[in-house]
């Protein structure tokens, strides 16, 4: 199978892309670590063939060492939970930013640490860190906090890919356009006219559709698998033209 050998662990594993992701990694043959701070919705992967599930918060450093100590032999790393705030600088609060650079970014330089001596022991890894097309690929109004610390996720993979080339560890970045989860769901909700502001999101779209979770666990799983070894340090955006 496409995945067999390997040990996949991933955050926020619990709903949308992340839960896609092991799924998907599970049938391909992995052992797969599903992470996540929601524990009801984790549930539904605890019966699932291939995949153990483990209460994890990102933003605390003693657990990850705990969750790392518990499962040994991790050589994939999915970096895939993250946060959302709308507006502006100017409507951007100091706790929305640390929590967008804490979650989205930090989480990431606390993973990648922790797992590092095991992917350097084997000689071999692979880290997918999922930033986003509001990034530095492509400025989005009203989502300040979210697009800066996405842009730091692919500098950080950037460096992380370069650092490592030469001891068998690969670090690559999915940028995805918007995708259809139950983040997104709650977003459009909160709006107060979830179909109008659904169709926004659509109309925006070259494609005139958006992304499905599963478009974007196919492309982690190349990243994951043997059949990318010869890619490091890359952005893939996979955004349905939205960035053109």
């Amino acid at each position: 199978m496409k995945l067999k050998n390997k040990t996949i662990l991933i955050t926020g594993a619990a709903q949308g892309i992340g839960k896609e992701m092991a799924l998907l990694f599970a049938s391909q043959g992995a052992q797969v670590v599903a992470t996540d701070v929601n524990s009801i919705r984790l549930e539904e992967l605890t019966e699932i063939k291939n995949i153990s599930t483990y209460i994890l918060d990102i933003t605390n450093s003693e657990q990850i060492q705990e969750c790392i100590t518990a499962f040994p032999g991790i050589n994939v790393l999915v970096n895939c939970a993250g946060v959302v705030f709308s507006g502006s600088i100017e409507e951007c609060t100091e706790a929305q930013w640390e929590v967008s650079l804490n979650v989205n970014v930090t989480s990431s330089f606390r993973l990648i640490r922790a797992v590092l001596p095991s992917m350097l022991a084997q000689k071999n890894g692979s880290i997918i860190n999922i930033a986003s097309v509001v990034s530095s690929v492509k400025g989005v109004a009203n989502r300040f906090a979210y697009g800066a610390s996405k842009a730091a996720v692919i500098g950080l993979t950037k460096s992380v890919a370069a650092d490592y080339i030469e001891q068998g560890i690969r670090c690559n970045s999915i940028s995805p356009g918007t995708v259809h989860s139950p983040s997104l769901d709650q977003r459009l909700r909160d709006t107060g006219d979830y179909e109008a502001a659904l169709q926004s999101f659509i109309d925006r779209q070259p494609m005139k559709r958006i992304g499905q979770p599963s478009e974007i666990a196919a492309i982690a799983s190349l990243l994951a698998s043997d059949d990318a070894t010869f890619m490091t340090g890359e952005n893939i955006v996979i955004d349905g033209g939205m960035s053109l």
